[in-house]
C-alpha cells in the first residue's frame, strides 16, 4: 500500500446552506477513495481525511470550487496505514463545541504567532500561556511551563477562563491547541471579554512540530490527534501509542502489561470505572472487531473527538 497523505483543515465561514454540501461532498469522498472526518455547521467547515495524494486533493479541489472555501490551507502529514476506517461527513451546530453564543471567530480573534516566533513569546514570564485541550490530551504532552486547565471537554473552558483571566489586569495571554480551530473560539471569547493582548500559535501544535527542529523546540512529550495514529512527536513521526479502546485515553507498552488491561475492554485508567454490563459490551465489541479485522484487514474507529 502507497504512502497515505492526511490532510487536516478548518474555516470558520458562513455556511447557511451547510446540509446541502453534505451529499456531493461524499460522493467525491467516495469516488476518489477518501476516508476520514468532516464537520459541516453554519459557521463553517473543520476536517481531517486521508487518502492517496491525488484523492486528497480531488476533494480540496472540490471544496475550493465553493468561493467560501477558495484558497483553503491545510496541515500535511504522513501514514503508513489508513488513519480511518470509513469517511463520515457530519451537520454540526458547531464545527467545535464551545457553547456561546455569538461568537464569530471569522471576524474577532487573537493575534496570530507563527511557529518560528511561538518560543520567544511563551518564554516571556509576563505571558500566560493556555493549553485549551482536553486533559488526556494535555497528559500525552504541552508546551514547557504551559497551564493546564485540566478539562474535560471544550465547553467547560469558558466557565475556566471567566474565572482566572481578569481582563482588568491587562494580562498577556498566549493560548494553544492541536490544530488551531479551538484557540479561534478561545481567543474570539478573551478578546470579546475584553481583554487586549491575546495570541494564538498559527497552524497549532501540529504545525510547530512540523517546521521547529527538536533541539528547538520547547514541546514536551507527544501530540494526541483523533485519528488511528494516536499522537505524533516532533517533524509528525507517529509517536507507537495505542488507544484505550473503553476510556479514549492513550496507553504505552508498559500500561499493555498492566493485569488491568484487556484489549478493547479496560486499562489500567479505567478498570474499576465501569460496570460489568458495559465490560461485557466492550468485550462484545472487540469481539467482532477482530472477526472483521480477520475478514477485512480493518482498522477499529478511534474513541473521542475529531482533530482540532
Amino acid at each position: 500500500m502507497p504512502e497515505l497523505l492526511v490532510a487536516t483543515f478548518y474555516r470558520f465561514t458562513r455556511l447557511e446552506d451547510h446540509a446541502a454540501l453534505k451529499a456531493p461532498l461524499e460522493a467525491c469522498c467516495e469516488a476518489n477513495e477518501v476516508r476520514g472526518i468532516v464537520l459541516l455547521a453554519s459557521e463553517g467547515i473543520n476536517a481531517t481525511i486521508a487518502g492517496t495524494r491525488p484523492g486528497v486533493m480531488a476533494v480540496l479541489e472540490h471544496l475550493e470550487r465553493d468561493e467560501r472555501l477558495t484558497d483553503l490551507t491545510w496541515k500535511e502529514s504522513r501514514a503508513a496505514d489508513p488513519p480511518f476506517r470509513r469517511m463520515r461527513v457530519r451537520l454540526k451546530r458547531e464545527i467545535v463545541t464551545m457553547g456561546v453564543p455569538d461568537i464569530d471567530p471569522a471576524h474577532l480573534t487573537g493575534t496570530y504567532v507563527k511557529p518560528a516566533d511561538w518560543n520567544a513569546l511563551i518564554d516571556d514570564p509576563d505571558v500566560i500561556v493556555i493549553d485549551t485541550r482536553n486533559d488526556y490530551e494535555v497528559a500525552l504532552g504541552s508546551f514547557k511551563n504551559a497551564i493546564d486547565p485540566e478539562i474535560g471537554a471544550f465547553r467547560e473552558l469558558p466557565k475556566w477562563l471567566d474565572a482566572r483571566i481578569d481582563p482588568a489586569r491587562r494580562p498577556r495571554v498566549a493560548m494553544f491547541c492541536t490544530g488551531g480551530i479551538r484557540c479561534e473560539k478561545s481567543t474570539a471569547l478573551l478578546k470579546q471579554a475584553g481583554v487586549r493582548e491575546v495570541y494564538h500559535l498559527e497552524g497549532g501544535i501540529l504545525k510547530y512540530l512540523e517546521e521547529i527542529p527538536a533541539a528547538e523546540s520547547l514541546w514536551e512529550g507527544q501530540c494526541f490527534v483523533f485519528d488511528e495514529r494516536v499522537s505524533v512527536g516532533p517533524g509528525l513521526e507517529v509517536g507507537g501509542l495505542e488507544l484505550c479502546r473503553a476510556c479514549g485515553w492513550a496507553i504505552e507498552a508498559e500500561d499493555r502489561r498492566s493485569p488491568r488491561y484487556r484489549a478493547g475492554v479496560s486499562c489500567h485508567r479505567c478498570e474499576g470505572t465501569t460496570t460489568p454490563d458495559q465490560k461485557r459490551r466492550f468485550a462484545e465489541r472487540q469481539r467482532q472487531f477482530e472477526a472483521s479485522r480477520n475478514q477485512t484487514n480493518a482498522s477499529p474507529p478511534p474513541q473521542g473527538g475529531e482533530n482540532t
